[in-house]
């Protein structure tokens, strides 16, 4: 299960050192330089999306040339979590930024959304009403996962609707 990218997220307040924290785009982030591993982000987080770093990595050659030199090899003892690949999401603010435009809806795609093949997922800005995501998340089929707990989750799933259930009357 990927990150929730919650709101009122309770991994968050936990973590002594500020590993975990909100950014301005309203998404939970890790500063994987700070984190000292404690688990208590991986403790409260209800979704259990968290997980600890037990092995150091080592890539024997030509091994090495497979990782993405965008993304950091996070070494032992760190907490890791989907960030919905924000070296991606910056990428797509510089360039924009360089073009002097705004980013476009659709423009930004995480490594998850990229590689399904299914084209079950999506990736937007939720604020912006007429985007694609915003639409859908309002659909009467949106729903968040254990909403009830007040996490306020910014990852929507969609039900299976009665059209596709062959219940179309």
């Amino acid at each position: 299960m990927l990150c929730q990218q919650c709101d009122a997220a309770p991994c968050e307040p936990v973590c002594p050192t500020y590993a975990s924290y909100h950014n301005s785009e309203g998404l939970n982030g890790q500063v994987y330089n700070r984190c000292i591993g404690t688990r208590y982000c991986a403790n409260a987080c209800p979704y259990n999306v968290r997980f600890f770093n037990f092995f150091n990595p080592v890539w024997d050659k030509p091994l090495h040339l497979q990782l993405n030199p965008e993304v950091s090899v996070r070494p032992v003892g760190v907490m890791e979590k989907c960030t919905f690949c924000l070296p991606r999401i910056k990428a797509a603010e510089i360039q924009a930024k360089a073009e002097n435009r705004a980013v476009q809806d659709g423009e930004i795609t995480p490594a998850c959304v990229q590689s399904c093949p299914a084209n079950a997922m999506a990736f937007g800005d939720l604020n912006d009403p007429s985007s694609g995501v915003a639409r859908l998340a309002e659909s009467n089929r949106g729903t968040k996962l254990l909403e009830e707990l007040g996490t306020l989750p910014k990852v929507v799933y969609l039900q299976r609707d009665a059209w596709h259930d062959g219940k179309n009357t």
